[in-house]
């Protein structure tokens, strides 16, 4: 039992330890990474090599297969990309084995504290994100002797002797058994480290190992494989290409298990150093093979996952996913992708609006109560559970403004979907009472909601674009809007001492003027939320 403990603890201890390396790596590298994946990804090979120095650098597969996963979801990363990406992750992977199979004694302590006093004492936020980074790769090589010493008594119990010795001989069991045990940690890493810790300990043969760390391969599918649930078509055809192309790589490399274990012996003296070798070699190889086939790799994943009608009510959300919580750099990109929709949503119902007020159009007016009732009123929900659920991770200074800021421009633009319902609903006065309006108040109106559309169009631009020319314009548009209302306010007054306008029309029209400058105002705080960077 204890010795059990001590295993399941130090690996603990090692999962902790790449948590912390991976989480402190990710918030170093920050929006960065969507910066690098956009120039990495425009060619297979360009993809592959960021795939593995992107998942060497972070030392997390299941991060990287999570963020190809959100791009391809949210229509920025096709299918063919992810494919290349993924041959390189596979390839990346391996450094984790090869670090965890160094002996670095003391030095592991030496990393602990430092990290330690660096993320406590550490001023500047990226010092203490240097130090978390430093603490974990401490943590890990702590783990690794723990399990490493646990696992050495183990040679003496004949059971486990007879287990391991069963998996040397039948490496179909070890693929079975490795499979299984990665798929319930989710971490390749730590199947690995495990072998490896029991090649430290004497207790399995390399022929084991070598199945073992086949079947790693196949399990760490599992992440990807839930990330994708509930995602698009595409992004669903992502992970079974992940699937397809380990379990083509085992099948290719199980028939010679054998002969490959008698090769690797020569590549190093010690167990521990030919296991992780055999993680190396394998996947290198097998990303080699397989690269000139990410054609076929497609097709067969696109045949496997065919394209098919949705069923049932379609999610009001397009990209957002709490698959991307853990990633704060994907999860506020596909927030401000949702923003942008939701955006392009209001910009078509204050033009409905329009056309709804002067013509006058009944149907156009109820379209827009429509749009507010089920796409911008839920729609604005999700996003802000969605960013308050990001918010309650470990987030950068500048992520958590990001997300600040996003919930900011969430209200915004729900509140002027409002307005627009506001001016439907004027609409629906008009049409249902016949209410006239001089040719006057119409061009008058025509020109306010004219100026008003082309302001919010210009500070959605902005905020998609995050250009400070183009906020600029849409404050100094806003300003406009202030002197055309009180333009249309003393034509308003004329006509009604003429008598050219009767009380019901002159409450539709003040009304739908305060709307339209209302509509106004919170496009100035879109386009002043871009002038604040």
């Amino acid at each position: 039992m204890l010795t059990i403990l001590m295993v399941l603890g130090g690996l603990a201890l090692f999962l902790y330890g790449v948590h912390m390396l991976s989480q402190a790596m990710e918030q170093l590298a920050g929006g960065k990474l969507q910066s690098w994946l956009d120039k990495a990804t425009n060619h297979p090979l360009k993809a592959a090599t960021f795939g593995a120095v992107a998942t060497a650098t972070l030392q997390s597969s299941s991060l990287l297969m999570v963020t190809m996963i959100g791009l391809v979801n949210g229509n920025l990363m096709n299918l063919s990309q992810a494919i290349g990406m993924m041959l390189g992750q596979e390839i990346g992977t391996t450094l984790t084995g090869q670090l965890i199979a160094f002996k670095v004694g003391d030095i592991r302590y030496v990393a602990i504290a430092a990290g330690f006093a660096m993320m406590e004492f550490g001023k500047k936020r990226s010092l203490q994100r240097y130090g978390q980074a430093l603490m974990g790769f401490g943590i890990i090589f702590t783990g690794m002797e723990t399990m490493s010493s646990a696992l050495r008594p183990l040679a003496e119990n004949p059971m486990v002797a007879d287990w391991l010795a069963t998996i040397g001989h039948s490496p179909l069991l070890g693929v079975l058994a490795g499979a299984l045990l990665t798929a319930t940690v989710q971490s390749s890493s730590a199947t690995t480290a495990l072998v490896i810790a029991l090649g430290s300990a004497g207790l399995i043969t390399l022929p084991g190992a070598i199945g073992l760390i086949y079947g790693a391969n196949i399990g760490t599918c599992i992440t990807g494989f839930i990330a994708s649930m509930g995602a698009s078509v595409t992004a669903r055809r992502v992970s079974i290409a992940q699937i397809l192309i380990n379990v083509i790589g085992v099948i290719l490399f199980l028939p010679f298990i054998h002969p490959y274990a008698r090769l690797l012996e020569g590549t190093a003296s010690l167990l521990p150093r030919q296991i992780a070798n055999a993680h190396t070699i394998f996947n290198v190889a097998v990303s080699a093979i397989l690269f000139p086939f990410v054609r076929p790799i497609e097709s067969l994943a696109s045949l496997i996952v065919p394209e098919r009608p949705a069923k049932g009510r379609p999610s009001v959300t397009r990209y957002i996913s709490d698959h991307f919580r853990g990633v704060p750099a994907i999860a506020i990109m596909e927030s401000s992708r949702e923003l942008a929709f939701m955006g392009d949503t209001v910009l078509q119902m204050l033009a409905l609006s329009r056309e709804a007020l002067l013509n006058p159009d009944v149907d156009k007016a109820n379209q827009v109560l429509d749009m507010e009732r089920d796409v911008v009123d839920p729609l604005c929900d999700a996003i802000e559970r969605f960013v308050d659920s990001v918010i309650a991770e470990d987030l950068a200074d500048h992520e958590r403004e990001q997300c600040f800021a996003i919930k900011n421009i969430n209200v915004d633009l729900e509140r002027v979907g409002d307005h627009c319902e506001n001016l439907a609903e004027a609409a629906q006065d008009r049409f249902y009472h016949s209410v006239p309006f001089s040719d006057e108040a119409l061009r008058d109106l025509d020109h306010a909601f004219a100026h008003v559309e082309r302001t919010l169009e210009t500070a959605l631009s902005a905020v998609r674009t995050r250009d400070q020319d183009l906020a600029t314009l849409a404050c100094r548009m806003e300003d406009e809007m202030d002197r055309i209302n009180l333009s249309a306010r003393q034509g308003h007054l004329t006509r009604i001492q003429t008598q050219a306008c009767n009380n019901e029309a002159g409450v539709i029209f003040i009304e739908s003027l305060r709307n339209l400058e209302r509509i106004g105002d919170h496009a100035d705080n879109l386009a002043v939320s871009v002038l604040r960077k």
